[in-house]
């Protein structure tokens, strides 16, 4: 009795940091990003503490407000300025001389993209592969089928996907998975985090090689 009742109280307990504790995360998550932005605009927003007529209570965090819809509203300017046939013609020149030749800069332009959904991804689907013939299970993306059953599959190394191998192996040792590749590049960003929808999303069947026609 005395066990149930400790394993009633644990597993309760368990249960209750399991719903409360992602929440609490979240909430420190989007606070220290609220900083960080913050203070990357304060001066943005000191400027307009000194310039507009606000209240005086809520200046800073009304200021704040303004500067984020005045950068908010110059992204969506761009963008539209973008659209353009002079304005692409701008960016790609601006981007081939300039940005193209910062460290990282394509890095960090092929993870944002990946993330926010932007990018049309090269990779036909998503699958499992035993890359070593054995029980091991790794993340992959299937890049091309060939006639004699071989699959080739790119495998990303997480938090960067746009680094990895290439591996051809037998359609045997390919399971495709059923999960679309922005959300199995999600979990390849954030280093495995939410691969439980790669698990079950495995269909159990290795994948078809191209067959000649």
């Amino acid at each position: 009795m005395l066990q149930r009742t400790k394993n009633f109280f644990r597993t309760t307990l368990l249960g209750g940091v399991i719903v409360i504790l992602p929440a609490i995360i979240l909430g420190f998550t989007f606070k220290w990003l609220f900083g960080v932005v913050g203070h990357a605009i304060e001066p943005l927003t000191h400027l307009a503490i000194d310039t507009l007529p606000l209240p005086n209570q809520y200046d800073e965090f009304i200021a704040m407000l303004i500067v984020l819809s005045v950068i908010l509203l110059g992204c969506f300017v761009v963008g539209l300025f973008v659209k353009t046939r002079i304005g692409r013609w701008i960016y790609e020149g601006f981007e081939h001389s300039l940005l193209s030749k910062a460290p990282g800069y394509k890095m960090i332009k092929e993870t944002v993209n990946q993330f926010l959904g932007k990018k049309v991804s090269p990779f036909s689907s998503v699958a499992l592969v035993q890359i070593f013939e054995n029980d091991t299970q790794v993340t992959a993306f299937i890049t091309d089928r060939h006639d004699d059953g071989t699959i080739t599959v790119f495998v990303p190394t997480g938090p960067n996907p746009t680094s990895g191998f290439i591996y051809h192996l037998n359609s045997k040792y390919v399971h495709p998975v059923d999960v679309s590749v922005e959300d199995a590049m999600r979990s390849v960003i954030s280093c495995g985090a939410g691969s439980d929808a790669l698990i079950k999303g495995l269909k159990g069947t290795p994948a078809p090689a191209k067959i000649r026609p």
